[in-house]
């Protein structure tokens, strides 16, 4: 068996307790996709007559991605352009960032917009080839270059889920119900929604990009400043998979606490069947641990950036999570450990992991933040 199960690309069909620690220390219905060649057959496709046992499964998350700065050229050789610091995302079932940047070419940069990305099609090859499984572009950089970029960003979209090894992006389409459609990717028999969405900032001085949400008749990115079209999408893929993850764009930057806006938020997630909920956009890390029945990491900081910050945020890291899903163990999926490798991003953009002492210093903070987003 392979390292990953079949990976499912919804997206182009048309569509207990155990405390975090450490590694060093202790939305709409889509048709069953075609699955991966040469990899077992998709969980959706299931019969009674083809009973198939989920097994745990791990899950690695990261944060913010682009490659802006030093890191453009490291797309020269996309095989390698993230290879030298991607091991832990490589070495889980499965691995999701948050890709923040346009991609493709063409269009013009939001007017307004103080900062504004843009990467070749080469960025989905580089973060496959550094075992990403899925990325999500629901975030405020993904349409930096407004929809005339779109029909490229679509055709590297399409293309990378074609290449092995796949890559699934979500949280962006060409109308609403693609943008919330989730990724399924099925771990040899456990069946894996994650789906992607954004709240869009509300200061028009800061980042203008709440007309970027997707419609029923235009495309861009899965907004949920109403959560209401998240929440339903969230409660159908419950209802279709093992484990629903969630990533979500939200919070303010620079803050490593929470807004009462994404601890409630996170509840409801959980509360209709998420089983993990992740996010990024503050540019920090922010607490993670235990919320119900459900695990959630409220900030993951950047991952792959080109302004390394000084102190708590330059820190970063890999959290993975193993989980049981919901069919072992006859109710929810759930989180049975999470584990962090600890990092800090460098001179170069990439993250550098840490040792010595500044492990300890990590391990402290984690404590920290898992108390002001009230957190077990």
């Amino acid at each position: 068996m392979t390292r990953r199960g079949s990976l499912l690309l919804g997206v182009l069909a048309g569509t207990l307790f155990v405390s975090a620690c450490d590694r060093s220390s202790e939305p709409e219905p889509s048709p069953a996709p075609t699955p991966r060649q040469g990899t077992t057959p998709s969980a959706i496709g299931r019969t009674a007559q083809q009973p198939v046992e989920p097994k745990q499964v791990t899950i690695a998350f990261a944060g913010d991605i682009h490659f802006e700065g030093v890191l453009r050229d490291r797309l020269d050789d996309p095989a390698t352009a993230l290879a030298p610091v991607t091991g832990t995302l490589a070495a889980a079932d499965l691995a999701v960032v948050n890709l923040e940047t346009s991609v493709g070419t063409g269009g013009r940069a939001e007017p307004g917009k103080r900062f504004t990305f843009q990467t070749p099609a080469t960025a989905l090859a580089a973060l496959a080839d550094a075992g990403v499984d899925v990325a999500t572009m629901a975030n405020n950089h993904s349409l930096d270059f407004g929809r005339e970029a779109l029909p490229s960003t679509f055709d590297a979209i399409d293309a990378a889920a074609m290449t092995d090894p796949p890559l699934a992006v979500v949280g962006i389409g060409r109308d609403v119900a693609e943008a919330f459609r989730p990724a399924h990717s099925d771990v040899d028999g456990t069946l894996v929604a994650t789906i992607g969405a954004t709240i869009a900032d509300t200061d028009p001085t800061a980042d203008p990009t709440g007309h970027w949400a997707a419609t029923r008749t235009s495309a861009g990115t899965a907004d949920a400043v109403d959560p209401r079209r998240l929440l339903r999408a969230v409660a159908r893929a419950d209802r279709q998979a093992d484990v629903v993850v969630v990533y979500v764009h939200w919070g303010v930057q620079g803050e490593s606490c929470p807004t009462a806006r994404q601890r409630s938020l996170a509840r409801a997630l959980v509360e209709r069947g998420a089983d993990v909920v992740v996010g990024s956009h503050a540019h920090r890390l922010q607490g993670d641990g235990h919320l119900g029945d459900g695990y959630v990491a409220y900030g993951l900081g950047n991952y792959a950036w080109y302004t390394p910050s000084h102190g708590s945020g330059a820190d970063t890291g890999v959290l993975t999570l193993t989980l049981r899903p919901a069919s072992a163990t006859g109710g929810r999926a759930a989180v049975t450990d999470a584990v962090w490798d600890p990092a800090r991003v460098g001179a170069d953009g990439l993250p550098q992991p840490v040792t010595g002492a500044a492990v300890d210093d990590f391990r402290a903070e984690r404590r920290e933040l898992r108390a002001c987003a009230g957190l077990t």
